[in-house]
């Protein structure tokens, strides 16, 4: 429980844990960003780190000179794009005889047919698409690497998608984080971008229980 609330806390005041993390460790802090980064994209087990909210975050600290700009987001793009191959890697060794695990509780056979059906719908965008999405961002590279797209395939989109995830949410707290209303109530705006990210999942998630009702009434 405590470490919930903890991981709470970091989430509503990760502005103020950035400040005092560039205090104590200073250069080290973009080695420290790159590992979060790199980890939320690259392990299937911690989708739970924070994402977008801590682009956001940094950009904000980029825009009053605490952090540089340019830095932050090579390191930043670097850490998405290799966590998202490392994350295609590990599908592609693994993957499969994970999804085939009986009894798993993360791996069911279930959750790769619909991602399949997925990737069958938005094909290739999906990789990019995925990246603005917690959790799914985690797990589309890892079920594309048990043998949805070829690597080649694959990496274009990464990039494309790394770019594009990195560049908005960097950008969107280096322009607007600081704005008065903004900073003032810096954890309600947070909320919002985390809120605003996961809302693709909730408005997925109600369609397939309507097309699942529907399909039991016919």
């Amino acid at each position: 429980m405590e470490a919930i609330k903890y991981l709470i806390d970091i989430f509503l005041h990760i502005d103020k844990h950035l400040s005092a993390i560039i205090q104590n460790f200073g250069s080290w802090s973009y080695l420290l960003l790159f590992v979060i980064i790199f980890a939320e994209t690259g392990l299937v087990v911690t989708p739970f780190l924070p994402g977008d909210s801590l682009i956001f975050a940094v950009g904000t600290l980029a825009a009053i000179g605490s952090m540089d700009i340019v830095w932050l987001f090579v390191i930043l793009f670097a850490a998405a794009v290799i966590g998202d191959s490392v994350n295609y890697a590990i599908g592609k060794f693994i993957g499969y005889k994970a999804f085939h695990i009986k009894h798993s509780k993360i791996f069911k056979k279930e959750y790769l047919d619909k991602t399949h059906k997925f990737y069958e719908k938005y094909g290739g965008s999906t990789i990019i698409l995925a990246r603005f999405v917690p959790i799914v961002r985690t797990f589309a590279p890892f079920v594309a690497g048990v043998g949805v797209m070829s690597y080649g395939k694959f990496f274009a989109y990464n990039v494309i998608g790394g770019f594009l995830w990195v560049a908005v949410f960097l950008s969107g707290g280096y322009f607007f984080g600081n704005i008065p209303i903004i900073k003032e109530n810096f954890s309600i705006a947070i909320f919002a971008v985390v809120i605003l990210s996961v809302l693709p999942i909730v408005i997925e998630y109600l369609k397939h229980r309507k097309a699942k009702k529907t399909s039991l009434k016919n």
